[in-house]
């Protein structure tokens, strides 16, 4: 019964966000689940489940969900990349760009920080990009990390992973319960609930897409469709960045790797480029 209940619940999962949960994982689905289950008075998971296949309760499905997501996250994660893309990426894309706007969609933002720390590098060099259009764009399915994120608030120990002392005094703000990002940078970011399996946020074409730690647990399929969503929203010259055990290759290479940038993808040259003809631009 043990093993059912986690089943069902790993599917409900599965079914709503894309994100499987091997059987070496079901100790997670206990572990994330514990707070709730005190909060609703269900004496372990398995009753929990026996619940949920007896009643349909839509809120009920949608917080066992959202527990059993894993919203791990910290400012300038993977501090290597975060250092290309503001010495080689960003100012790539500037040098490209006539129309001086940028947009950059962070797939999977979790509470934020991934976001907030783009913002911060572009801050910090604000006279390349202080008369630009910037466009920033977080989702997450989570509807309590893109709470968290629109906040902006982090505790002492988010803001000691990954933060400079610089940037926290001065993008940062002591409240209580923590540190709150400056309105300067909260301003810069669309933080929005969105389901990549059924996206509903993204509109045209972004010239730096990060989706990282995202597909890890995916199925083949799924990742499939999470590839199809990303060329949707690309252009020629987008670059697009995955987590350190994610690739793109294998699925049909709507992306393959950057000539430019170590680690990053780009689509396949179109027929255009090698023409001649002119860069499509993100719209």
């Amino acid at each position: 019964m043990q093993d059912g209940g986690i089943r069902l619940l790993s599917d409900l999962l599965e079914d709503r966000t894309g994100q499987r949960l091997s059987p070496q994982r079901g100790w997670r689905v206990e572990t994330a689940l514990k707070p709730m289950l005190r909060v609703h008075g269900f004496k372990d998971v398995e009753t929990l489940a026996a619940h949920l296949a007896r009643h349909r309760d839509p809120r009920l499905e949608a917080e066992v969900v959202d527990a059993l997501l894993n919203n791990e996250s910290s400012f300038f994660r993977d501090l290597q990349i975060f250092e290309m893309i503001r010495g080689q990426i960003l100012p790539d894309i500037h040098a490209r760009r006539q129309d001086r706007r940028l947009r950059i969609w962070s797939a999977g933002c979790s509470t934020g920080q991934e976001a907030y720390s783009l913002a911060i590098q572009l801050c910090n060099d604000a006279e390349r990009w202080g008369d630009w259009r910037v466009e920033i764009l977080a989702t997450d399915i989570s509807a309590t990390a893109i709470e968290r994120a629109r906040a902006g608030i982090f505790p002492q120990m988010d803001v000691q992973r990954g933060l400079a002392v610089n940037d926290l005094i001065q993008w940062f703000e002591p409240v209580a319960g923590g540190w709150r990002a400056h309105a300067r940078l909260r301003g810069m970011i669309d933080f929005r609930r969105d389901n990549l399996l059924a996206p509903l946020a993204p509109t045209g074409a972004y010239d730096l897409l990060l989706c990282r730690n995202v597909m890890l647990y995916f199925a083949h399929d799924r990742r499939q469709r999470m590839f199809d969503l990303l060329t949707r929203h690309s252009h020629d010259h987008s670059v697009l960045l995955l987590g350190a055990g994610e690739t793109a290759m294998g699925h049909g290479d709507p992306f393959v790797a950057h000539p430019q940038f170590r680690g990053a993808y780009r689509r396949p040259v179109s027929l255009s480029a090698c023409a001649g003809g002119p860069m499509r631009q993100g719209i």
